[in-house]
């Protein structure tokens, strides 16, 4: 029998959807004969007691998660979200590059440092790029720190408040969707797929709306329904990150799937994305510690 921490923060659990997803987690570990503990921050010390970790909270070079993947390789154990993803996929200039060097397609991409944040520059890219960029901080998460803009002056007064946080930005033409999907992927396999219909009051998956907070629906999708390029071109960009799991976020557009993102710790919700992939959990269990130990 093996012995899984899963480790968590308080704010993983504001929904009952993410409640009932941890209880799944512990399920599946006990039916293929497991033993699963969740741990909070103040128990990271006991991480080498146990045979992998598997992170369900924020995951950033800054946070204590980061802090549960460096511990459990330290030991040895197998983590998922690992460290190196947690660098790459928090980077976004990081990510786009390793992509780019994949050859996955993404939207037309530049990477814009302080000496570019200028009406000049905007204008040039509006020029290249299309009339609508989207503007990007490298380490943004849950669609903060990324604006659409559409004048040289805009341009430069995102650019300037998004270089307090970084050094680069990045800048992308504006993909016109009406939804996004988003394909997990483990060991370099599709595992669940949806579609994260938008909200028509923005044109991110999550937003600040006249002072509230506006989220995608969420439509589960079998992955042996999803189109077939899609699922394609989000298991390239996952290989291209590394072999853990990720939410691979993409645009189907005139037949042509494009990567907007690959995230390490991928959402995982009951009833959502794990509504035509119950065996997720197993899964992920098996991925780190086999059947039975």
């Amino acid at each position: 029998m093996g012995r899984l921490a899963i480790f968590i923060e308080k704010y993983t659990i504001n929904r009952s959807s993410e409640f009932e997803a941890l209880m799944r987690y512990r399920a599946a570990a006990e039916e293929l004969g497991h033993h699963a503990d969740y741990l909070f921050r103040r128990e990271l010390r006991k991480i080498p007691n146990y045979d992998a970790v598997l992170i369900r909270a924020l995951t950033d070079p800054l946070n204590s998660s980061f802090v549960a993947a460096r511990m459990a390789e330290l030991h040895g154990k197998p983590v998922i979200d690992d460290s190196r993803s947690i660098l790459v996929c928090c980077d976004k200039v990081h990510m786009y590059r390793r992509l780019m060097a994949a050859n996955v397609a993404i939207p037309r991409t530049v990477f814009c440092g302080a000496d570019e944040i200028y009406p000049w520059r905007g204008e040039e890219l509006l020029a290249e790029l299309g009339p609508r960029l989207v503007v990007k901080a490298p380490n943004s998460s849950f669609s903060q720190h990324v604006e659409k803009v559409t004048t040289p002056e805009d341009f430069e007064k995102v650019g300037d408040r998004f270089l307090h946080r970084a050094d680069r930005i990045v800048v992308q033409e504006f993909v016109e969707s009406e939804f996004d999907w988003r394909v997990g992927v483990l060991g370099g396999e599709p595992v669940f797929s949806c579609r994260y219909v938008i909200p028509e009051e923005t044109f991110k998956i999550m937003a600040i709306v006249n002072g509230q907070m506006r989220a995608c629906r969420v439509e589960p999708v079998p992955v042996a329904e999803a189109p077939a390029h899609v699922v394609a071109t989000a298991v390239a960009a996952a290989k291209a990150i590394g072999g853990g799991l990720y939410g691979v976020d993409l645009k189907d557009v005139d037949g042509r799937a494009v990567v907007i993102e690959v995230n390490d710790n991928p959402t995982i919700n009951a009833d959502e994305e794990d509504r035509f992939a119950p065996d997720v959990y197993s899964k992920i269990v098996r991925h780190l510690l086999g059947p039975r130990s």
